[in-house]
């Protein structure tokens, strides 16, 4: 991780898009901006770790809920796998 010290109206660039200014330090608040095109999304960490969460649970949820099918051996026939109730 690397660590700056920027005070008001300081600014450091990420690659050659992003601009994060310091516009204000309140005691133990800092106030960034961020300038950045619009095709590169900005998150509060704590929202992106719940979205990331939410879509976790959603994937388990729809995975469990979704109807097992039979993986059939390449040279199977069909009457042999109905024969053996596998479908």
């Amino acid at each position: 991780m690397l660590v700056l010290s920027r005070k008001p109206g300081e600014a450091l660039r990420i690659g050659e898009e992003v601009e994060v200014t310091v516009v204000e330090v309140k005691g133990d608040m800092v106030r960034l901006g961020i300038q950045a095109p619009r095709d590169i999304q900005v998150w509060r960490r704590e929202l992106w770790e719940a979205i990331v969460a939410e879509n976790i649970k959603a994937a388990e949820e729809a995975a469990a809920a979704a109807p097992m099918i039979p993986i059939i051996p390449p040279k199977a026939k069909v009457s042999d796998l109905l024969a053996k109730k596998k479908i």
